[in-house]
């Protein structure tokens, strides 16, 4: 709820799911951005790059700068990439041990004025789904 008692507007979506894959495999896998094309399409078609020389994507033919910040002790990875002069947005992901062993991922969007946010649902279950199945085969 808003400061006016009216539904707030959402601005970011978040989804999770669960995983037998253990959590610092999830982590590694998220770490390596080269992944993201087999799991996240949506993203990105193909990255390039290292993490000493700075990584780049290209989506529909237009380059862009991606910068990984993660962190291994708390399993964090984040895809970030300037959104306007000065202003980054992207992909924010945790990866949280599940009781009784596995992992629970949580990936959070933010949403662009303008989008549906049923799409984008849809967009981060299938990669969600994707990642686990990627994760399950390696």
């Amino acid at each position: 709820m808003d400061s006016q008692g009216g539904a707030a507007s959402a601005r970011t979506q978040t989804l999770t799911i669960e995983t037998a894959v253990d959590p610092d495999a999830i982590w590694e896998l998220l770490a390596d951005p080269r992944h993201i094309p087999a799991w996240a399409p949506a993203f990105a078609d193909a990255i390039t790059g290292t993490e000493l020389a700075g990584w780049r994507a290209v989506k529909d033919g237009r380059p862009f700068a991606l910068r990984v910040a993660h962190a291994r002790a708390q399993r964090t990875v984040d895809y970030l990439r300037e959104i306007a002069p000065g202003r980054e947005g992207g992909a924010y992901l945790r990866v949280l041990r599940r009781p009784g062993g596995g992992s629970v991922i949580v990936m959070t969007l933010p949403l662009i004025p303008g989008t549906d946010p049923e799409k984008v649902t849809a967009t981060l279950r299938a990669e969600l789904a994707a990642l686990t199945r990627l994760a399950s085969t390696a």
